[in-house]
C-alpha cells in the first residue's frame, strides 16, 4: 500500500532517482490548487532547481485533428533511438463545469507507453486561458530534475495556448495537415510570429501538388516577417508520424536550431524571459486570489459589478474606481 503523504525530502531523492511513481506524485503536488499543497510544491521546487534546466523544451501546437499526439507518439520513438530521454506533458481541455479532462492522449501514444526512457504526464488545463496548465512550468523542472533531457509540451491548439506555450519552451512547433481549415488563411499572424517550425503531417496522404502549394504559401507569407536574427528562419518541413517518415529532417532542424541559439546568448535570454514571465504571472494569481478572499473587497467589486450592468458605469471607470479604493495608486 503505498503511503498517502510523502515528505519534500522523499518526493526530491524519488524525482532525482527517475521514480516515475514518485514523479507523478510529484506533479500532482505542484498541480494541486490547496493551500497546504501550493506551500509543499514551493518547497519541492526549491529543492530540484539546482538540478533542473538540463532539457530542451519543444510545444508543439496545432489544430484538433491534425495529429498532435501520433506525431508524439512517433517522433518520441525517434528520439529515444537517439539516446534521449523523454518526458511529455500532454494538456488536455477540461470543462469549466466540472473541471474534468479528458486525458485520451496517454491512451494513443503507443509505441511509448511503458517505455523505460519515456515520462509520459497527461494533465488537465483547468481554467487557464489557452489551455496550458499554471503548474506546467513547474512540471517541466520536475521533469528536467528527473533526468528528462527532451520535454515536449503538447498544447490543446485553441487561441492563446500558443502564446502560453511560447512562453516556457525553447521551439514552437506548428503541426498542420492539408485541409485541415487551419491552411494559411485561417493562421493568425500572432501565431505565424511565434512558431519556430512548421510540419506538414500525414503528407503522404496529400497530392504533391497540393503539399507544394501549401509549402509554397507558408513560405511566401513567412518572407513579409523581418528576419530573425537570433534565431534560425522557420522551416517547413513534411512528414508521416504513422509511417515514421521525416522525422530525421525535424530533428536536424531541432539540433540546428538548439546549436544556434546556445550559441548566441538567446537560448539563456529567452529561458531568463520565461522565468520572469512565471514570476509574475505568479504574482498576479497571489494578488487575484487575496482579493477573492478578502470580504469587504469582495463586496466592493460586487457593488461595481451591479453598476457595470446596469450601464451606470463604464467597465474602465469601474476598474479604475476599484483600484483607488484599493490604494494601489
Amino acid at each position: 500500500m503505498i503511503k498517502n503523504r510523502l515528505t519534500i525530502q522523499e518526493l526530491k531523492d524519488g524525482v532525482l532517482a527517475s521514480d516515475k511513481a514518485i514523479l507523478g506524485r510529484a506533479i500532482t503536488l505542484v498541480e494541486s490548487q490547496s493551500e497546504k499543497d501550493r506551500a509543499n510544491a514551493l518547497s519541492l521546487v526549491n529543492e530540484i532547481l539546482p538540478y533542473s534546466g538540463n532539457s530542451f523544451r519543444m510545444g508543439i501546437t496545432g489544430a484538433p485533428g491534425v495529429g498532435k499526439s501520433t506525431f508524439i507518439d512517433g517522433f518520441g520513438d525517434f528520439l529515444l533511438s537517439q539516446g534521449k530521454k523523454v518526458a511529455i506533458l500532454a494538456i488536455d481541455p477540461s470543462s469549466k463545469i466540472s473541471g474534468g479532462s479528458i486525458l485520451g492522449d496517454k491512451t494513443r501514444m503507443e509505441k511509448l507507453v511503458g517505455r523505460k526512457d519515456v515520462f509520459i504526464r497527461p494533465s488537465p488545463a483547468g481554467l487557464e486561458l489557452g489551455g496550458v496548465a499554471q503548474s506546467t512550468l513547474e512540471s517541466i523542472l520536475l521533469c528536467e530534475a528527473a533526468g528528462y533531457d527532451f520535454i515536449i509540451v503538447e498544447t490543446v491548439g485553441v487561441g492563446q495556448s500558443e502564446t502560453a506555450a511560447k512562453e516556457m519552451t525553447d521551439l514552437l512547433m506548428f503541426l498542420t495537415i492539408a485541409g485541415a481549415g487551419d491552411d494559411l488563411q485561417g493562421i493568425k499572424r500572432g501565431i505565424m510570429e511565434m512558431i519556430d517550425l512548421v510540419v506538414v503531417n500525414k503528407s503522404d496522404q496529400i497530392d504533391s501538388q497540393v503539399l507544394s502549394k501549401l509549402i509554397g504559401d507558408f513560405n511566401q507569407a513567412l518572407h513579409l516577417f523581418p528576419a530573425r536574427e537570433f534565431r534560425p528562419a522557420v522551416e517547413i518541413l513534411n512528414c508521416s508520424s504513422i509511417n515514421s517518415i521525416g522525422f530525421d529532417q525535424i530533428w536536424s532542424f531541432v539540433i540546428k536550431f538548439e546549436s544556434k541559439v546556445k550559441e548566441n546568448g538567446f537560448f539563456l535570454k529567452n529561458r531568463n524571459s520565461q522565468a520572469l514571465n512565471w514570476m509574475n504571472r505568479c504574482l498576479l494569481n497571489m494578488i487575484q486570489k487575496h482579493l477573492q478572499k478578502n470580504e469587504m473587497i469582495k463586496s466592493s467589486i460586487e457593488k461595481f459589478e451591479s453598476l457595470v450592468t446596469s450601464k451606470r458605469l463604464s467597465p474602465l471607470d469601474a476598474a479604475k474606481q476599484i483600484f483607488d479604493l484599493l490604494n494601489l495608486g
